[in-house]
C-alpha cells in the first residue's frame, strides 16, 4: 500500500504526458482527459477511504528511510484535498470543450492542465519542505502556460504581473528554506518539527517562521500583497480561472496550515496574532474590492480574498474549532469558487459582455443559470444550512473561545458584504428589463452540466455536515498534535534504521 502514495502525483503526469502527444486529435485528447479526470477521482476516493479506514500511508522513496530520503505522506488531510481537487478537475475537463476554442485546445491545453494538478497534489502530499517549493514551481510553470493561453493583448499585460509577484515570492521561498536548514540541518517537515521544539535559537526560527508566513501569503492572495490576484485570474478563459481560483490560492493556505501547526508553532503569542489580524485585513480588504467592482468575473475573483483572510483566523485561532472552521471552509471554498468561476464564465458568454450594468432581465432567458448562481452566492455567503455556514460558526466559535470579540464582528461584517456582492450582481445581472446585447435563448447544457456537478458537492457539505464534520474534527485535533505526524513519518525509519545496525551487529 506505500507506494500507492505515489498516485496523486503519478496519474496526472502521466495524463499530461500521453496527452501532449494526441494534442492534435482533439477528440480523442477530450475523451482521455475525461477518462484520465475519472481515474484520478476514483482512485483517490479509494485512497481516501483506506487511509481513513486503515491509517495513513507514507511512501520513503528509493527506500531511502525518513528523514533522509524524500518522502510521501497521504494522510486524512492531504487525501482529502488531493480529492476535492480530483473533483474540480473532472468539472474543468467536463467544461472546457464548450469554452475553449479548438485551436486553443490543440496547444497542449489539457497537456498543462493536467501538469498543474500534478504540482497542486504533489504540494499536498510531499512530506519535506523543499520538495514543497519544488512543487510549487511545476504548478507555477503550468500556471505561466495556462495564463496566457489564448494569446490576448490583455492575457500578456497581466501575465507579467503575475509570473514576476510568483518568481519575488519563489525567491523568499528558497532563501527561506537554506535558512531553516542551516539552522536546523533538515528539509524533513517531520525532523524539522522535532529539532524546532527542542532548538534553543526560538528568534532566528520565528524569523524563519514569518518569512515563510510572507512567501505563502502572498502565494494565496493575502493582506498585503492581494492587489496581484484578481485580474490575473479573470484575464484567461473561464476553465482556467477556475482551476486558479479553486487551486492555486489554497495550496498557500495548505502549506501556511500545515507548516505552523507542524513546525512553528513555539511561538503562539507573535505568530497567532500575525494570523489573526493579517486575516482580518484580508477579509474586509478582499470584500471592498468586490463591492466596488461591476465585472461579474472580477466579483468572484475578489471574493477569493476574504475566503483566504476566513482561513487565516481559523488557523491563528489556533484552537479545535479554529482549525476545523479553517479545515471545512477550505475544501468547501474550493469547489465553491470553482462552481462560481464557470457560472461567471457562462453568464459572460451569454450576455456578451461581464459588465453586470449592460445586463438584466437574463432569468427569462437563463432561470436555471440564474437560480444556480444565486445558490452559489448564499453558499458563498454563508447563508444557513449550506457549507459555508458550516465553516465560518465552527471559526465564530473558535474566536469567542479564544476572546477574540473583533474578530467575531469582522467575521459577521465580512459575511454580510459578500452576500451584499453576489445579490447586487444577481439582481442587476437576471431581473430588470436588460441591456444584454447577445443573450443566448438556449441553454448550454455543456456549460451547465459540470457547474452543477461542482453545486451538488458543495451543498451536500452544507446540508450533509454530519457525514463529513466528524473527520475534519478529528484532522483538526491530529494537527493540534504535531507529535503524530512526527511519529507517523519517522517511527519506520527508526526501526528500519534499528534493524540494520542489529544485522551489522
Amino acid at each position: 500500500m506505500t507506494n500507492f502514495a505515489i498516485l496523486p502525483i503519478l496519474i496526472p503526469f502521466l495524463a499530461g504526458i500521453i496527452l501532449a502527444f494526441t494534442h492534435n486529435r482533439i477528440l480523442l485528447t477530450r475523451r482521455l482527459a475525461a477518462l484520465f479526470a475519472l481515474v484520478h477521482l476514483i482512485t483517490m476516493g479509494f485512497l481516501l477511504y483506506k487511509v481513513l479506514i486503515d491509517g495513513s500511508i507514507v511512501l520513503e522513496a528509493g527506500d531511502w528511510i525518513a528523514p533522509y530520503g524524500i518522502v510521501l505522506v497521504l494522510d486524512p488531510l492531504s487525501t482529502l484535498l488531493v480529492l476535492t481537487t480530483s473533483i474540480i478537475l473532472l468539472a474543468v475537463v467536463w467544461y472546457a470543450p464548450s469554452s475553449v476554442s479548438e485551436e486553443q485546445e490543440s496547444f497542449y491545453f489539457y497537456t498543462f492542465v493536467f501538469l498543474l494538478v500534478t504540482g497542486v497534489s504533489g504540494a499536498f502530499v510531499t512530506g519535506d519542505l523543499f520538495n514543497l517549493f519544488v512543487f510549487f514551481e511545476v504548478l507555477l510553470m503550468a500556471s505561466y502556460a495556462l495564463i496566457t493561453h489564448g494569446g490576448k493583448k490583455v492575457q500578456l499585460r497581466e501575465s507579467i504581473k503575475y509570473v514576476l509577484i510568483n518568481l519575488f515570492s519563489s525567491m523568499l521561498f528558497v532563501t527561506a528554506v537554506s535558512y531553516i536548514y542551516a539552522v536546523l540541518g533538515t528539509v524533513n517537515m517531520a525532523q524539522l518539527a522535532e529539532r524546532a521544539a527542542a532548538s534553543d535559537q526560538p528568534g532566528i526560527i520565528t524569523t524563519v517562521a514569518i518569512l515563510l508566513f510572507f512567501v505563502f501569503a502572498t502565494k494565496g492572495a493575502a493582506f498585503p500583497l492581494y492587489y496581484w490576484m484578481p485580474h490575473s485570474y479573470i484575464v484567461p478563459n473561464p476553465v482556467v480561472s477556475a482551476l486558479f481560483g479553486a487551486l492555486l490560492t489554497k495550496v498557500g493556505v495548505y502549506s501556511l496550515l500545515r507548516t505552523f501547526t507542524l513546525i512553528f508553532h513555539q511561538q503562539p503569542d507573535i505568530i497567532d496574532q500575525l494570523f489573526i489580524w493579517v486575516g482580518n485585513l484580508t477579509m474586509l480588504l478582499g470584500v471592498i474590492g468586490a463591492l466596488a467592482s461591476r465585472n461579474i468575473k472580477l466579483i468572484v475573483a475578489y471574493n477569493i480574498i476574504p475566503a483566504i483572510g476566513f482561513m487565516l483566523v481559523g488557523i491563528g485561532i489556533f484552537n479545535h474549532d479554529g482549525l476545523s472552521g479553517s479545515i471545512y471552509y477550505l475544501l468547501q471554498d474550493m469547489i465553491v469558487k470553482a462552481a462560481l468561476f464557470l457560472l461567471a464564465g457562462t453568464i459572460a458568454a451569454a450576455a456578451g459582455t461581464s459588465d453586470i450594468n449592460k445586463m438584466g432581465g437574463m432569468i427569462r432567458s437563463h432561470p436555471v443559470l440564474g437560480w444556480m448562481f444565486f445558490i452559489a452566492g448564499l453558499v458563498l455567503a454563508g447563508v444557513p444550512p449550506f457549507s459555508g455556514f458550516i465553516g465560518k460558526l465552527l471559526l465564530v466559535r473558535g474566536a469567542f473561545e479564544k476572546g477574540e470579540a473583533v474578530t467575531v464582528i469582522i467575521m459577521l461584517l465580512t459575511s454580510l458584504l459578500i452576500l451584499l456582492s453576489i445579490v447586487r450582481a444577481f439582481i442587476r445581472i437576471f431581473w430588470g428589463e436588460g441591456e444584454a446585447i447577445k443573450q443566448q435563448k438556449r441553454h448550454n447544457a455543456r456549460r451547465l452540466l459540470p457547474a452543477g456537478f461542482l453545486m451538488l458537492f458543495t451543498v451536500f457539505l452544507g446540508v450533509g455536515a454530519e457525514a463529513i464534520l466528524p473527520t475534519v474534527q478529528q484532522i483538526a485535533d491530529y494537527l493540534l498534535n504535531p507529535q503524530a505526524y512526527i511519529d507517523l513519518v519517522l517511527k519506520g525509519g527508526v526501526k528500519w534504521l534499528f534493524k540494520y545496525v542489529l544485522i551489522c551487529s
